[in-house]
């Protein structure tokens, strides 16, 4: 729980770019990124300086922890679309958007763990066999489906 009224966010509170800025641990320059992405949103003052809600500091988090995770802006995009960009998220909320993200991350963990296993069985940029080697790609099947790197599936 906080412990100093400047810790505290009011979600009626309306903050400069730089005080979100310092609060979010980001720099000026990563808000107006998230910005452009539609991950967050400004209002302009009467002299057109950005401002904005004090719930824009737990969207940012999320952000950043979603970030954090590997998931790409697109789908944090995704997920944060069906709040309002001034609105603070419960936890519930966050529960429900995590969620959605776990059964990609663990296929990701499960691929990368393949892959880790895999290399045991090579050296630098060659295998020890050909036959062996989890980059062998026989008639060249993957490359009939386009440019980029794959991984023949095995069954």
């Amino acid at each position: 729980m906080p412990t100093k009224p400047e810790d505290r966010i009011d979600a009626h509170r309306i903050l400069t770019v730089g005080e979100v800025a310092k609060r979010a641990g980001v720099a000026v320059s990563t808000l107006h990124f998230y910005e452009s992405r539609g991950l967050i949103r400004s209002m302009r003052s009467a002299g057109n300086q950005r401002r904005f809600p004090a719930a824009v500091l737990r969207r940012i988090a999320i952000i950043k922890v979603a970030q954090r995770a590997g998931i790409p802006l697109e789908d944090i995009g995704a997920a944060l679309a069906p709040f309002p960009p001034d609105a603070k998220l419960s936890a519930a909320e966050w529960q429900d958007m995590s969620s959605r993200w776990r059964a990609m991350l663990e296929a990701r963990i499960i691929r990368l763990t393949r892959l880790r296993d895999e290399l045991d069985g090579c050296i630098g940029c060659g295998c020890l066999s050909l036959a062996d080697c989890p980059l062998r790609n026989p008639g060249d099947a993957l490359g009939r489906e386009g440019a980029g790197p794959r991984l023949l599936e095995r069954p």
